[in-house]
């Protein structure tokens, strides 16, 4: 049985598949996109029934910065809880812009122990 549905947003291939087999090995249920906009395509066209529980996500990537991508995402998945994992220079900014929101913020190189804690606390939180 499955801990949970997450999303998976990095524009990074190796980072998308260190984080999905992190979260597999777990007992969660994981997609991943490398864009907000290929990740909302497949959740929402996905034959997967199991509702989204939280979503990882990058904050500077090729196709979007970090001010639009927790909006953006918080758009479409209104009560989702958000974790990003960057190694963006602007993380202390964005820290504070967003939290507000409730979004965790981990940095980048992946801390397993810190990302099963934070999607674990954010999919209880929901």
């Amino acid at each position: 049985m499955s801990k949970g549905r997450v999303l998976v947003v990095d524009d990074e291939a190796d980072v998308r598949k260190s984080v999905r087999l992190i979260l597999t090995k777990a007992g969660y249920d994981v997609d991943d996109a490398e864009d907000p906009e290929a990740g909302v395509t497949l959740v929402k066209s996905g034959g997967n029934r199991q509702p989204l529980n939280a979503i990882v996500t990058d904050l500077s990537m090729p196709t979007v910065n970090e001010i639009i991508v927790i909006p953006y995402l918080h758009s479409q998945f209104p009560s989702c809880p958000i974790v990003v994992l960057s190694g963006s220079k602007m993380l202390g900014r964005s820290t504070k812009l967003f939290k507000d929101a409730g979004v965790e913020f981990l940095t980048k190189p992946i801390n397993q122990e810190q990302l099963l804690g934070a999607v674990s606390k954010a999919i209880n939180k929901a």
